[in-house]
C-alpha cells in the first residue's frame, strides 16, 4: 500500500504526465455526457430500442458505451472511424501505391487524411440506416411534428459531427493525453457497465435461491483468473536472439570505437492479432442467421436460433473455429517477415545460425506460425468464455466481461496506458510501477489494436 501511494505521488509530480492525465480525464468525461444527450426529435423517455442489446447491434451498442441504444448524438461512437482504418490497412496490403505511402511519414498523414474523408461517407451511410432502424424500433419515441425529410436531414449531420467529435477528441487523448484515444473511449463505454452488472449478479446471488455471498464470491475468483489469463495472452511473446555486426562508431580515429558482440531479441507476439479475429468471427456469425432469419423453413429457423444463442454448442463450435481461422489470416494480413528480414539485414543484424535475407524471413515465418497456434487456441476459448459462463447461470450483463471482446479490449488499453505512465516514471529516474519488470502492452512490437 506504501508502494502504491508513493507511485501516485510520484505520477502527480510529474507536471507533464499530470495535465496529460487531467486533459484525458476531461475528455473521457465530455464523451460520457454526450452519450446521454438525446438525438434532436427522440422523446427520451419513450426510447425503446428492441433488440440493440444482442447480435450485431449489441456489438456497435458496446463500442458505442450503450449510446446506441439510447439514440444518443454518440450513437455510432467511433465505429465509422475504425471501419474506415481496417479499410485502409486491407487496402495497404493490395495497392502497392498504399503500402509505400504507409512505409513513410508524409504518406502517413495522406493516408490519416484519407481515412477521415472515409469515415465522413461510412458515417453517412451509417446514419442513414440508423435512422431507419429509429423509424421502425423507436416505439413511437419520435415526435410527429419533427418526422420525414427534416428527421433524417437533422439525425444524418448530428450522428456524423457526433462521430467526427468522437474521433477529434481520440485523436487529441493520443497527442496531449495518455494512452490510445480511440481505444480508451471504446474502453471507457465498455467499462461503464460494469458496476450495475456487478451489482446485478449480486442481488441474483443473494435473491431468490441464487446461491449466496460464497457463490458470488467464486464467480469473482474465477473473474479475476480470467483477467490474469487476457493478461498473459496479451503480453505473451517468443524471443528470438539477435546479434549485431561489428560497427565502427565515430568519425575521426580519436572518435572511433568497435562494437561488437551486441545482443538483442525480436519479441513476437503470441497474439500478434490483437481482438481483430474475434470482432470479424461475430460479424461473420450474423449474416447467415440474418438471411436465413427471412425464411419461414423449420430447419432455417432452427439455425437462426441456434447462431442466435451465444450458449448453444453449435454457436460455440462454430465461434471458436472462426476465430482460430481469422487470427491466421489477420497475422498473416499485418506480420510481413520479408520486410523484418529486409530491416535486419540494413541494420548489420543477423539470427545466430540463420543466413541474413530469405533464409531469415522464412525462419521468422516458421517461428510465427508456430506461436500463433496456441495464440489463436487461447483467443478462441476468450471468445467463447462468456457463453460458457451464461450456461453456468451468470447473468447476462455480467457474463459478458468473462473474456470476449470486452475484457480484451479493456485488458489491452489498460496496459497500454500503464506503460506510457511507467514511461513517463523511468524517464524521470522513478520507480516502474512493477518491480518484477517493465509493463508491456499491445504496441510493443507488431499488432492490431482495437
Amino acid at each position: 500500500m506504501k508502494k502504491l501511494i508513493e507511485t501516485l505521488k510520484n505520477i502527480w509530480s510529474i507536471d507533464e504526465l499530470r495535465k496529460r492525465i487531467l486533459f484525458t480525464l476531461l475528455l473521457i468525461m465530455v464523451y460520457r455526457v454526450g452519450c446521454r444527450i438525446t438525438l434532436p426529435g427522440i422523446n427520451p423517455n419513450l426510447i425503446q430500442l428492441e433488440g440493440s442489446q444482442d447480435g450485431l447491434l449489441g456489438l456497435f451498442n458496446m463500442f458505442a458505451g450503450g449510446a446506441f441504444s439510447q439514440a444518443s448524438i454518440f450513437a455510432l461512437g467511433v465505429m465509422p472511424y475504425i471501419s474506415a482504418s481496417i479499410f485502409m490497412q486491407l487496402a495497404g496490403i493490395v495497392i502497392p501505391q498504399i503500402a509505400k505511402m504507409q512505409r513513410e511519414d508524409s504518406g502517413r498523414r495522406k493516408i490519416n487524411q484519407y481515412t477521415r474523408y472515409l469515415t465522413v461517407l461510412v458515417t453517412i451511410f451509417q446514419a442513414s440506416a440508423y435512422v431507419a432502424y429509429l423509424r421502425t424500433q423507436s416505439g413511437g419515441a419520435i415526435v410527429p411534428e419533427f418526422g420525414g425529410f427534416m428527421f433524417w436531414l437533422s439525425t444524418v449531420v448530428v450522428l456524423t459531427a457526433g462521430t467526427l467529435f468522437v474521433m477529434w477528441m481520440g485523436e487529441k487523448i493520443t497527442d496531449k493525453g495518455i494512452g490510445n484515444g480511440v481505444s480508451l473511449l471504446i474502453m471507457v463505454g465498455i467499462l461503464a457497465r460494469f458496476p450495475e452488472s456487478v451489482l446485478q449478479e449480486f442481488a441474483a446471488r443473494n435473491l431468490g435461491g441464487g446461491g449466496g455471498l460464497l457463490i458470488f464470491l467464486i464467480e469473482m475468483a474465477v473473474f479475476i483468473a480470467v483477467i490474469v489469463g487476457l493478461i498473459l495472452l496479451t503480453q505473451g511473446v517468443r524471443k528470438i536472439p539477435l546479434n549485431y555486426a561489428r560497427r565502427i562508431i565515430g568519425n575521426t580515429n580519436a572518435a572511433r570505437e568497435v562494437s561488437g558482440g551486441a545482443r538483442d531479441f525480436i519479441p513476437l507476439k503470441v497474439n500478434s492479432a490483437g481482438v481483430m479475429p474475434i470482432i470479424f468471427a461475430q460479424a461473420i456469425l450474423f449474416i447467415p442467421a440474418t438471411i436465413a432469419g427471412f425464411s419461414n423453413n423449420e430447419s432455417a429457423q432452427g439455425f437462426v436460433r441456434a447462431m442466435s444463442d451465444h450458449t448453444s454448442l453449435w454457436y460455440n463450435l462454430f465461434y471458436a473455429i472462426l476465430v482460430i481461422a481469422f487470427t491466421y489470416f489477420y497475422t498473416a494480413l499485418i506480420f510481413n517477415p520479408t520486410e523484418m528480414a529486409d530491416n535486419l539485414k540494413r541494420n548489420n543484424s543477423f539470427i545466430p545460425g540463420v543466413k541474413p535475407g530469405e533464409e531469415t524471413a522464412n525462419y521468422i515465418a516458421t517461428i510465427m506460425d508456430r506461436i500463433t497456434l496456441p495464440g489463436a487456441f487461447f483467443l478462441a476459448i476468450a471468445g467463447i468464455l462468456p457463453g460458457i459462463a451464461a450456461l453456468c447461470g451468470v447473468t447476462s450483463g455480467f457474463s459478458s466481461f468473462f473474456g470476449g471482446t470486452s475484457m480484451l479490449i479493456g485488458v489491452g488499453v489498460i496496459l497500454d496506458t500503464l506503460q506510457q505512465i511507467e514511461s513517463h516514471l523511468l524517464m524521470r529516474q522513478y520507480d516502474g510501477l512493477m518491480k518484477t519488470g517493465r509493463i508491456t502492452g499491445r504496441q510493443t512490437t507488431a499488432g492490431a489494436s482495437v
